[in-house]
Protein backbone atom coordinates (compact mmCIF):
# COMPACT_ATOMS: atom_id res chain seq x y z
CA UNK A 1 0.00 0.00 0.00
CA UNK A 2 2.90 2.64 0.75
CA UNK A 3 4.23 1.83 -2.78
CA UNK A 4 4.22 4.77 -5.38
CA UNK A 5 5.53 4.54 -8.88
CA UNK A 6 7.44 7.29 -10.33
CA UNK A 7 5.05 6.41 -14.12
CA UNK A 8 2.52 8.67 -14.55
CA UNK A 9 -0.53 5.71 -14.67
CA UNK A 10 -2.90 6.37 -17.23
CA UNK A 11 -6.07 4.14 -16.04
CA UNK A 12 -7.69 1.89 -18.69
CA UNK A 13 -11.24 2.37 -19.69
CA UNK A 14 -13.89 2.63 -17.63
CA UNK A 15 -17.69 2.06 -18.00
CA UNK A 16 -19.02 3.75 -14.66
CA UNK A 17 -18.89 7.31 -16.35
CA UNK A 18 -21.75 5.73 -18.69
CA UNK A 19 -23.06 4.06 -15.24
CA UNK A 20 -23.08 7.15 -13.50
CA UNK A 21 -25.01 9.52 -16.47
CA UNK A 22 -27.62 6.53 -16.71
CA UNK A 23 -28.16 6.81 -13.14
CA UNK A 24 -28.68 10.76 -13.14
CA UNK A 25 -30.89 10.55 -16.09
CA UNK A 26 -33.10 8.27 -14.15
CA UNK A 27 -32.80 10.70 -11.44
CA UNK A 28 -33.73 13.68 -13.27
CA UNK A 29 -36.46 12.09 -15.24
CA UNK A 30 -38.20 10.49 -11.84
CA UNK A 31 -37.82 13.86 -10.11
CA UNK A 32 -39.51 15.40 -12.34
CA UNK A 33 -42.55 12.70 -12.35
CA UNK A 34 -42.50 12.36 -8.75
CA UNK A 35 -43.38 16.78 -8.45
CA UNK A 36 -45.63 16.39 -11.40
CA UNK A 37 -47.41 13.13 -10.10
CA UNK A 38 -47.66 14.81 -6.37
CA UNK A 39 -51.28 15.15 -6.71
CA UNK A 40 -52.16 12.04 -7.85
CA UNK A 41 -51.66 8.50 -6.79
CA UNK A 42 -49.11 7.45 -9.58
CA UNK A 43 -45.91 6.76 -8.24
CA UNK A 44 -44.09 5.27 -11.33
CA UNK A 45 -42.09 8.52 -11.32
CA UNK A 46 -41.09 7.82 -7.26
CA UNK A 47 -40.05 4.23 -9.18
CA UNK A 48 -37.25 6.05 -11.34
CA UNK A 49 -36.33 8.29 -8.56
CA UNK A 50 -35.28 4.98 -6.28
CA UNK A 51 -33.83 3.16 -9.27
CA UNK A 52 -31.43 6.22 -10.09
CA UNK A 53 -30.30 6.68 -6.44
CA UNK A 54 -29.26 3.21 -6.37
CA UNK A 55 -27.58 3.03 -9.65
CA UNK A 56 -25.43 5.99 -8.56
CA UNK A 57 -24.67 4.70 -4.95
CA UNK A 58 -23.65 1.52 -7.11
CA UNK A 59 -21.39 3.75 -9.03
CA UNK A 60 -20.02 5.08 -6.34
CA UNK A 61 -18.78 2.12 -4.56
CA UNK A 62 -17.69 0.48 -7.62
CA UNK A 63 -15.47 3.06 -8.65
CA UNK A 64 -14.07 3.85 -5.41
CA UNK A 65 -13.40 0.26 -5.45
CA UNK A 66 -11.52 0.71 -8.65
CA UNK A 67 -9.39 3.53 -7.65
CA UNK A 68 -8.62 1.85 -4.26
CA UNK A 69 -7.47 -1.19 -5.96
CA UNK A 70 -5.04 0.94 -8.31
CA UNK A 71 -3.74 3.28 -5.15
CA UNK A 72 -2.86 -0.29 -3.05
CA UNK A 73 -1.13 -1.44 -5.84
CA UNK A 74 1.28 1.42 -5.89
CA UNK A 75 -0.03 2.55 -9.75
CA UNK A 76 -0.15 6.08 -8.92
CA UNK A 77 2.63 8.90 -8.60
CA UNK A 78 3.16 12.16 -7.08
CA UNK A 79 1.87 13.63 -10.07
CA UNK A 80 -1.04 11.52 -10.26
CA UNK A 81 -1.69 12.75 -6.90
CA UNK A 82 -1.30 16.39 -8.31
CA UNK A 83 -4.06 15.76 -10.35
CA UNK A 84 -6.28 14.07 -7.68
CA UNK A 85 -6.09 17.13 -6.08
CA UNK A 86 -6.69 19.73 -8.35
CA UNK A 87 -9.90 17.48 -9.90
CA UNK A 88 -11.34 17.83 -6.34
CA UNK A 89 -10.59 21.58 -5.83
CA UNK A 90 -11.82 22.36 -9.53
CA UNK A 91 -15.26 20.06 -8.38
CA UNK A 92 -15.30 21.66 -5.15
CA UNK A 93 -15.47 24.76 -7.05
CA UNK A 94 -17.71 23.77 -9.27
CA UNK A 95 -20.29 22.92 -6.18
CA UNK A 96 -19.57 26.19 -5.04
CA UNK A 97 -21.03 27.69 -8.41
CA UNK A 98 -23.88 25.66 -8.27
CA UNK A 99 -24.95 26.67 -4.77
CA UNK A 100 -24.29 30.24 -6.04
CA UNK A 101 -26.97 30.03 -8.57
CA UNK A 102 -29.49 29.00 -6.02
CA UNK A 103 -28.65 31.64 -3.83
CA UNK A 104 -28.14 34.10 -6.54
CA UNK A 105 -32.21 33.16 -7.30
CA UNK A 106 -33.01 33.40 -4.02
CA UNK A 107 -31.53 37.19 -3.60
CA UNK A 108 -33.25 38.07 -6.66
CA UNK A 109 -36.54 37.04 -6.08
CA UNK A 110 -36.57 38.40 -2.36
CA UNK A 111 -33.85 41.93 -3.03
CA UNK A 112 -35.56 42.39 -6.76
CA UNK A 113 -38.54 41.01 -7.75
CA UNK A 114 -40.68 41.04 -4.68
CA UNK A 115 -39.70 44.99 -3.91
CA UNK A 116 -40.18 45.56 -7.81
CA UNK A 117 -43.81 44.03 -7.71
CA UNK A 118 -44.54 45.92 -4.39
CA UNK A 119 -43.35 49.50 -6.31
CA UNK A 120 -46.06 48.41 -9.08
CA UNK A 121 -48.75 47.26 -6.51
CA UNK A 122 -50.72 50.73 -7.41
CA UNK A 123 -51.49 49.51 -10.67
CA UNK A 124 -54.33 47.78 -10.76
CA UNK A 125 -53.05 45.49 -13.55
CA UNK A 126 -50.72 43.92 -10.65
CA UNK A 127 -53.41 42.07 -8.88
CA UNK A 128 -55.02 41.07 -11.72
CA UNK A 129 -51.37 39.38 -13.22
CA UNK A 130 -50.51 37.72 -9.64
CA UNK A 131 -53.33 37.78 -7.59
CA UNK A 132 -55.66 40.24 -5.30
CA UNK A 133 -54.04 39.24 -2.11
CA UNK A 134 -50.41 40.19 -3.01
CA UNK A 135 -48.19 41.79 -0.63
CA UNK A 136 -44.81 43.00 -1.38
CA UNK A 137 -43.49 40.70 1.82
CA UNK A 138 -40.64 37.91 2.32
CA UNK A 139 -41.75 34.97 2.82
CA UNK A 140 -44.71 34.76 0.53
CA UNK A 141 -47.22 32.66 2.34
CA UNK A 142 -49.97 33.32 -0.27
CA UNK A 143 -50.16 31.64 -3.41
CA UNK A 144 -52.11 32.48 -6.98
CA UNK A 145 -54.32 30.15 -5.74
CA UNK A 146 -55.42 31.54 -2.58
CA UNK A 147 -53.80 28.72 -0.31
CA UNK A 148 -51.97 30.15 2.78
CA UNK A 149 -49.26 28.55 3.86
CA UNK A 150 -46.07 29.07 6.61
CA UNK A 151 -42.86 30.16 7.23
CA UNK A 152 -40.25 27.31 8.06
CA UNK A 153 -38.50 28.95 11.41
CA UNK A 154 -35.38 28.55 12.59
CA UNK A 155 -35.49 27.10 15.98
CA UNK A 156 -36.61 23.54 16.62
CA UNK A 157 -34.78 21.23 13.86
CA UNK A 158 -33.72 23.20 11.31
CA UNK A 159 -31.23 24.18 14.90
CA UNK A 160 -30.65 21.13 15.92
CA UNK A 161 -28.97 20.23 12.46
CA UNK A 162 -27.29 23.50 11.95
CA UNK A 163 -25.51 22.38 15.81
CA UNK A 164 -25.11 18.65 14.70
CA UNK A 165 -23.03 19.57 11.37
CA UNK A 166 -21.02 22.25 13.21
CA UNK A 167 -19.97 18.93 15.60
CA UNK A 168 -19.87 17.06 12.44
CA UNK A 169 -16.87 19.74 11.38
CA UNK A 170 -15.15 19.37 15.10
CA UNK A 171 -15.01 15.61 14.90
CA UNK A 172 -13.83 15.52 12.01
CA UNK A 173 -10.83 17.56 12.38
CA UNK A 174 -10.25 15.12 15.33
CA UNK A 175 -10.23 12.09 13.28
CA UNK A 176 -7.98 14.04 10.66
CA UNK A 177 -5.63 15.07 13.45
CA UNK A 178 -5.57 11.50 14.44
CA UNK A 179 -4.78 10.23 11.25
CA UNK A 180 -1.74 12.58 10.93
CA UNK A 181 -0.26 11.53 14.51
CA UNK A 182 -0.78 7.82 13.26
CA UNK A 183 -3.39 7.57 16.49
CA UNK A 184 -5.64 4.83 14.74
CA UNK A 185 -7.94 4.55 17.74
CA UNK A 186 -8.63 8.57 17.73
CA UNK A 187 -9.41 8.11 14.35
CA UNK A 188 -11.89 5.45 14.45
CA UNK A 189 -13.77 6.73 17.06
CA UNK A 190 -13.78 10.36 15.87
CA UNK A 191 -14.93 8.90 12.42
CA UNK A 192 -17.66 6.85 13.33
CA UNK A 193 -19.00 9.76 15.29
CA UNK A 194 -19.05 11.90 12.27
CA UNK A 195 -20.52 9.42 10.36
CA UNK A 196 -23.45 9.13 12.85
CA UNK A 197 -23.84 12.79 13.14
CA UNK A 198 -24.17 12.98 9.11
CA UNK A 199 -26.96 10.30 9.43
CA UNK A 200 -28.80 11.85 12.19
CA UNK A 201 -28.95 15.39 10.04
CA UNK A 202 -30.67 13.43 7.30
CA UNK A 203 -32.95 11.69 9.40
CA UNK A 204 -34.18 15.00 11.15
CA UNK A 205 -34.55 16.67 7.61
CA UNK A 206 -37.10 13.74 6.51
CA UNK A 207 -38.82 14.56 9.82
CA UNK A 208 -38.99 18.29 9.17
CA UNK A 209 -39.98 17.39 5.61
CA UNK A 210 -42.41 15.78 6.59
CA UNK A 211 -43.43 18.34 8.90
CA UNK A 212 -43.71 21.29 6.49
CA UNK A 213 -45.85 18.68 3.99
CA UNK A 214 -48.64 17.50 6.52
CA UNK A 215 -48.82 20.04 9.44
CA UNK A 216 -47.33 23.66 7.70
CA UNK A 217 -49.02 23.03 3.89
CA UNK A 218 -45.11 23.90 2.96
CA UNK A 219 -44.99 22.02 -0.79
CA UNK A 220 -42.98 22.41 -3.50
CA UNK A 221 -46.40 23.83 -5.20
CA UNK A 222 -46.22 26.59 -2.18
CA UNK A 223 -45.46 29.77 -4.77
CA UNK A 224 -41.93 30.70 -5.09
CA UNK A 225 -41.30 30.23 -1.13
CA UNK A 226 -41.83 26.72 -1.36
CA UNK A 227 -40.23 26.02 -4.25
CA UNK A 228 -36.69 27.98 -3.07
CA UNK A 229 -36.66 26.19 0.04
CA UNK A 230 -37.12 22.78 -1.32
CA UNK A 231 -34.61 23.19 -3.91
CA UNK A 232 -31.96 24.85 -1.67
CA UNK A 233 -32.47 22.56 1.57
CA UNK A 234 -33.04 19.43 -0.50
CA UNK A 235 -29.73 19.61 -2.99
CA UNK A 236 -28.12 20.71 0.18
CA UNK A 237 -29.27 16.99 1.54
CA UNK A 238 -28.56 15.19 -1.23
CA UNK A 239 -24.83 16.27 -0.81
CA UNK A 240 -25.11 15.59 2.89
CA UNK A 241 -25.96 12.08 1.49
CA UNK A 242 -23.37 11.68 -0.62
CA UNK A 243 -20.93 13.07 1.83
CA UNK A 244 -22.07 10.85 4.42
CA UNK A 245 -21.63 8.00 1.88
CA UNK A 246 -17.91 9.03 1.06
CA UNK A 247 -17.46 9.00 4.61
CA UNK A 248 -18.84 5.81 5.37
CA UNK A 249 -15.96 4.31 2.60
CA UNK A 250 -13.38 5.99 4.48
CA UNK A 251 -14.45 4.44 7.86
CA UNK A 252 -14.44 0.89 6.69
CA UNK A 253 -10.87 1.80 5.07
CA UNK A 254 -9.87 2.80 8.07
CA UNK A 255 -10.92 -0.46 9.58
CA UNK A 256 -9.01 -2.14 7.34
CA UNK A 257 -6.13 -0.42 7.93
CA UNK A 258 -6.10 2.01 5.31
CA UNK A 259 -3.96 5.46 4.93
CA UNK A 260 -0.73 6.47 6.90
CA UNK A 261 -0.07 9.66 7.67
CA UNK A 262 1.73 10.43 4.27
CA UNK A 263 -0.52 9.35 2.20
CA UNK A 264 -4.00 9.75 2.73
CA UNK A 265 -5.44 12.38 0.11
CA UNK A 266 -9.05 9.93 -0.46
CA UNK A 267 -9.50 10.83 3.58
CA UNK A 268 -8.45 14.23 2.79
CA UNK A 269 -10.67 14.67 -0.54
CA UNK A 270 -13.75 13.51 1.72
CA UNK A 271 -12.87 16.12 4.56
CA UNK A 272 -12.53 19.01 2.21
CA UNK A 273 -15.74 18.11 0.90
CA UNK A 274 -17.69 17.66 3.94
CA UNK A 275 -16.42 20.84 5.68
CA UNK A 276 -17.77 22.49 2.44
CA UNK A 277 -21.07 21.20 2.67
CA UNK A 278 -21.41 22.62 6.35
CA UNK A 279 -20.44 25.68 5.24
CA UNK A 280 -22.93 25.75 2.55
CA UNK A 281 -25.81 24.57 5.13
CA UNK A 282 -24.19 28.14 7.31
CA UNK A 283 -25.34 30.16 4.57
CA UNK A 284 -28.31 28.23 4.05
CA UNK A 285 -29.59 28.24 7.53
CA UNK A 286 -29.11 32.15 7.89
CA UNK A 287 -30.21 33.06 4.79
CA UNK A 288 -33.36 31.12 4.47
CA UNK A 289 -34.32 30.26 8.06
CA UNK A 290 -33.24 33.02 10.14
CA UNK A 291 -33.67 35.86 7.79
Amino acid sequence: MEQQTTNYYVPAQSHWPIVGAVGLLFIAIGAGMTVQQMASEATSGSWLLTIGIFIIIYMMFGWFNDVIKESDAGLYSAQMDRSFRQGMSWFIFSEVMFFAAFFGALFYVRMIAIPWLGGASNNAMTGQVLWPDFEAIWPLVTTPSGDTTQAMGWQGLPLYNTVILLISSITLHFAHVGLEQNKRKQLTAFLSITVVLGAIFLFLQAEEYVHAYREMGLTLSAGVYGNTFFLLTGFHGLHVTIGTLMLFVMLVRVLKGHFSPERHFAFQATSWYWHFVDVVWLGLFFFVYVL
